[in-house]
C-alpha cells in the first residue's frame, strides 16, 4: 500500500507537472499569435475568401448610394446599402471590396503553403465586412436590410458583394455597382514627425501620384512669414517586398505612393499652416485640405512640453464592420480622447502595435485615415512592435508570424522617423526638455549588439543639465510587468529583457521607462536588480535611485490580465484602456499622468521633483569614477 501510495502521488505529480506545461506553452501560443488572440483574433483573417463558389441569384440585389464620394474635397464618406436577398440566413454577410474587380483576374501565383488547388475566383480579401442582419432585426423574415459603411479615399474603386455560407464557405450572390471618389489619387492622411535635426519637421502622406504623374511638395508659411515650398521623394513596396501569408496573397493591396517633405529651419514654437500639393505633368495643381502644426522647442528651452504615449492602439470601424471578433475595442475611444485634447500636447509617441493589420495592407490606409486629426496637427512618432516586424527567418529578434507576413514594410515606409537605416528601428528624439531613446525590442538589444551601442550613445550624450528628462521606450516590456503570462515564466519581464539594459538605465540615471506590448496598465516603483529604491509612491524629490517603468499597452487593443497578487515593487494596476501623458512644467519639475481612453480623466500620476546636483549625484552602480588627489 505504501508503494502503491507513492506511485499513486508520483504519477498525480507527473499529471500536475502536465498540465502546467499544457497551460505554459498555450499561453506561449497566445504570444506567438499576438498576446492571446484567441480573445481577438485579426477579422478579415477569418474569412476563406479564395473558398468562394459562384452562387450569382438574379433575384438578389444588391445597390450602394451616392456612387461618387468626395465632390468637395472629402477623403471620408458614408454610403448606403440596400440588400435584397430571396432566401436570407443569419450568415450572410456584406464585403466592400476595392479595387471593384475582384475576381481571379487580379489573383498573383500563390505559394503551396496556401493549399489552393487552383486559382480561386476570389483572392483578394475585403477591406471590411458586415454580416446582413447587423442592425436589421427582421432580415431573416424579410430578406432585406440595410447597412450604412463609412469609406476613405484608398484610391482606387470600390463594389460591395452579399455573401452566404458565412466566412469560412463564402457563396456569391450579388455585387453592387462600383462606387468612387471624386478624385481617387488624392493626396490624404498627414503624418508630422520629428526630423534628424530640431528645427526640422517631417510630413508624410499618401497618394495615387507616382513621381512619373505628378511632383509632389509641401507648401508651408508662419504667420506673417513668406510662403514658402519643401519638395517630397516617392516611395511605394509591392507585392514581392512581403515576407508571407497572408501579405503576399489575399492580404495584398496596392499601399499607392507614400511621399515625405522636409521642412527645415523652422523658429521654435511658431505655428505653420502647410498643405499638401502635387504638381501635374498638364501643369495643373492638385492640393490637400489645409493643416497646421507647431514648430518644436529648441533642445533646452523651457516652457512647457506635454507628451502623449501608449502602445498597441490597433484601429477600429465607426460604422461598425469587423467588429465581430472584439478585436480592437478601445482603439477609438483613445483616438477621439485624444482628438478632443489636441490643444493639450505637443507630441505622440505610439510604441508599437499601430494597426494590427497582420498581412492585410488596406488597414494601414485605414490606420492614417483613424489617426488622421492627430498625426497632421502633431509630430506622431512610432516604434516598432511584434504585429509590425516579426515574420520567421527574416532577422527579427523572435521567430514568430505576427506581422501576417508584412515583416516591417509598410511601417518603415508609411511613417518617417529619424533613424539611421529604417530596418533598424531605433532611433534618439529630441523635443525641448526631453531625450527620447527609442529602442527596438524585435531587434536583438543584448550587449555587444549594433542596439545596444546606439541605446547607451543616446543614453550617454545628451546634456542633462539642458534636457533633464531622459526617457527610454521599446514595445516590449523590456523591464518589468506583472502580465499573466511573465508572471508564468516568473521573469515578470521580457525573457533577457533588464539583464543587458538595466545598468544601462542605471548607469546614465534614466528617469521613466516605457513599454506596451502587454495590454494594461502598469507602474513600477523606481526600481534596480528587483528592488525598488525609493520608498515613496508618488512625489519623489532630489536623487530618485532608479528608474521608473511603466506598462502603457492599454492604447485599444484587447485587454491584458495581470497575475493575481501583485508583486511588491507594483504600484498600481489598471485592467482598461487608456494612455499616459509626460508634462515637462521646467529643468525640475515633471509630471506623468495615466489617463482612460473611456472619459480622459486621471487615474494615477507622479511627480518628480529635483535639480541638476540630483541628477549628478552618486547611485549605486551609478558612479563617476573619483581620485584621492587634491
Amino acid at each position: 500500500m505504501k508503494g502503491s501510495s507513492s506511485v499513486g502521488n508520483h504519477l498525480l505529480k507527473q499529471q500536475n507537472m502536465i498540465m502546467i506545461l499544457m497551460l505554459f506553452w498555450f499561453t506561449k501560443l497566445g504570444m506567438v499569435l499576438g498576446h492571446n488572440h484567441v480573445l481577438g483574433v485579426q477579422p478579415l483573417s477569418k474569412i476563406a475568401i479564395h473558398k468562394t463558389l459562384l452562387a450569382l441569384d438574379n433575384m438578389a440585389a444588391i445597390a450602394a448610394a451616392p456612387t461618387l464620394l468626395g465632390i468637395s474635397g472629402e477623403d471620408t464618406a458614408w454610403v448606403t446599402v440596400k440588400v435584397l436577398n430571396p432566401m436570407p440566413s443569419n450568415d450572410d454577410w456584406v464585403g466592400v471590396f476595392s479595387p471593384a474587380k475582384f475576381d481571379s483576374g487580379n489573383c498573383a501565383p500563390a505559394p503551396d503553403s496556401i493549399g489552393w488547388q487552383e486559382t480561386p475566383y476570389i483572392c483578394q480579401a475585403p477591406i471590411k465586412y458586415k454580416f446582413a442582419n447587423h442592425d436589421n432585426s427582421n432580415y431573416l423574415k424579410t430578406g432585406a436590410a440595410v447597412l450604412k459603411f463609412q469609406l476613405i479615399n484608398q484610391r482606387e474603386d470600390f463594389s460591395f458583394a452579399l455573401f452566404s455560407g458565412g466566412l469560412s464557405l463564402p457563396k456569391l450572390v450579388a455585387v453592387s455597382k462600383n462606387v468612387r471618389f471624386f478624385n481617387p489619387k488624392a493626396p490624404v492622411y498627414p503624418r508630422l514627425a520629428l526630423g534628424k535635426s530640431w528645427d526640422e519637421m517631417t510630413v508624410t502622406w499618401t497618394s495615387g501620384y507616382d513621381h512619373r504623374d505628378a511632383i509632389p511638395f509641401v507648401e508651408y508659411v508662419s504667420n506673417g512669414g513668406e510662403v514658402r515650398r519643401a519638395p517630397a521623394g516617392t516611395l511605394t513596396f509591392n507585392r514581392n517586398s512581403m515576407c508571407g501569408e497572408p501579405a503576399r496573397t489575399v492580404g495584398w493591396r496596392d499601399p499607392g505612393f507614400i511621399h515625405t517633405s522636409f521642412l527645415k529651419n523652422l523658429w521654435p514654437n511658431l505655428r505653420y499652416i502647410y498643405t499638401l500639393g502635387h504638381f501635374l505633368t498638364n501643369g495643373s495643381y492638385v492640393w490637400s485640405r489645409t493643416f497646421s502644426f507647431k514648430a518644436p522647442p529648441f533642445p533646452g528651452q523651457n516652457s512647457l512640453q506635454r507628451v502623449i504615449i501608449f502602445g498597441d492602439m490597433g484601429k477600429a470601424e465607426r460604422d461598425g464592420s469587423n467588429e465581430y471578433a472584439d478585436y480592437q475595442p478601445g482603439s477609438l475611444n483613445t483616438t477621439d480622447r485624444l482628438i478632443e485634447d489636441l490643444a493639450n500636447y505637443d507630441i505622440v509617441f505610439h510604441i508599437g502595435d499601430m494597426p494590427y493589420a497582420n498581412g492585410y495592407i488596406s488597414q494601414w490606409d485605414q490606420f492614417t485615415a483613424q489617426v488622421q486629426e492627430i498625426s497632421a496637427r502633431v509630430p506622431y512618432m512610432i516604434a516598432s512592435g511584434n504585429h509590425e516586424r516579426d515574420w520567421p527567418n527574416t532577422g527579427s529578434f523572435y521567430d514568430t508570424p505576427d506581422s501576417g507576413g508584412e515583416c516591417g514594410v509598410p511601417a518603415e515606409t508609411m511613417y518617417y522617423y529619424p533613424a539611421e537605416n529604417k530596418a533598424k528601428f531605433w532611433y534618439k528624439a529630441d523635443y525641448g526638455m526631453f531625450r527620447f531613446c527609442i529602442a527596438d525590442s524585435e531587434h536583438d538589444w543584448r550587449e555587444g549588439t549594433e542596439q545596444y551601442k546606439f541605446i547607451e550613445h543616446c543614453l550617454a550624450t545628451v546634456d542633462r543639465k539642458q534636457q533633464p528628462w531622459l526617457i527610454f521606450a521599446a514595445h516590449r516590456p523590456l523591464g518589468y510587468s506583472s502580465n499573466s503570462w511573465y508572471g508564468m515564466e516568473g521573469s515578470f519581464e521580457e525573457p533577457m529583457g533588464r539583464e543587458s539594459l538595466q545598468k544601462l538605465w542605471q548607469k546614465y540615471k534614466v528617469d521613466i521607462a516605457f513599454y506596451g506590448h502587454v495590454h494594461n496598465y502598469e507602474r513600477v516603483c523606481p526600481i534596480y536588480q528587483n528592488q525598488c529604491v525609493n520608498e515613496e509612491k508618488t512625489h519623489y524629490s532630489g536623487t530618485v535611485n532608479g528608474t521608473i517603468h511603466v506598462v502603457v499597452g492599454g492604447g485599444g487593443s484587447h485587454l491584458s490580465d495581470f497575475v493575481a497578487s501583485p508583486p511588491v515593487w507594483s504600484i498600481y494596476r489598471d485592467r482598461d484602456f487608456g494612455f499616459g501623458k509626460l508634462t515637462a512644467f521646467n529643468h525640475s519639475y515633471l509630471m506623468f499622468e495615466y489617463k482612460k481612453s473611456s472619459d480622459g480623466l486621471v487615474y494615477d500620476y507622479f511627480t518628480i521633483h529635483r535639480d541638476y546636483r540630483d541628477v549628478l549625484a552618486c547611485v549605486h552602480d551609478g558612479c563617476e569614477k573619483i581620485t584621492s588627489a587634491t
